[in-house]
């Protein structure tokens, strides 16, 4: 099959999480998606939307990214999905299929948006490239972390954020990452407000971090 290079992105990748691509992902074989343009064009899916659906599956499509923390592990691969009611939403579609059986659906929204669909729609990430940093950034922040500790609910508000600063190639929404002077904090919101619960917000800190830790390119 002719696949375009993942990492021929519409937007730029660090490379941190280009090594994460070339050595953590593997991309197997998915369905073409231009042999149902026609199809979506009848069917009164606007023609920016076919493309946006199209191009996605050309940049993304099979490619199997490892488990992130959150989320039961994030899509079990990237594929684009029309199913899911493109005609009744407009912009949206499908970001690939669940890991295991789960409340919620993985979604590109009409912005580009990487996020979650449940009781509401959340988006996660202001692009699927923010999404890839973000589960980047939790695999090199991992191996080079001396401690890891997991904080829910209500303590995530007593982080001391205002000493840490965003990390923005993440590109974050309802979840953010920040970077302090030797740990990083990721802080997931996605499932507390997809479902408003706020016991289920999560945060993870990496502590003992070294420059390269902190960053890793």
């Amino acid at each position: 099959m002719d696949l375009q290079p993942v990492v021929d992105s519409s937007e730029s990748l660090t490379r941190r999480a280009k090594w994460f691509i070339s050595t953590q992902c593997v991309r197997g074989e998915c369905p073409r998606v231009e042999e149902y343009r026609d199809r979506w064009l009848e069917n009164g899916i606007p023609a920016t939307h076919v493309d946006r659906v199209v191009d996605f599956q050309r940049r993304w499509g099979g490619l199997i990214v490892p488990p992130s923390t959150d989320y039961d592990g994030g899509p079990k691969t990237l594929s684009a999905d029309m199913s899911r009611g493109a005609l009744e939403r407009g912009g949206w579609f499908g970001a690939g299929p669940q890991r295991v059986s789960t409340a919620i659906a993985f979604m590109i929204g009409p912005s580009g948006e990487f996020g979650i669909d449940g009781d509401r729609w959340v988006p996660l990430h202001s692009t699927i490239e923010g999404w890839i940093e973000s589960v980047a950034l939790a695999h090199h922040a991992s191996c080079y972390a001396q401690q890891i500790s997991t904080i829910r609910g209500d303590a995530i508000d007593g982080l001391p954020l205002s000493t840490f600063e965003p990390v923005t190639e993440i590109r974050g929404l309802a979840d953010t990452w920040w970077r302090g002077p030797d740990s990083l904090i990721a802080i997931y919101t996605g499932e507390a407000e997809c479902f408003d619960a706020p016991r289920l917000r999560v945060a993870r800190v990496y502590a003992g971090l070294d420059k390269w830790g902190l960053s890793g390119g």
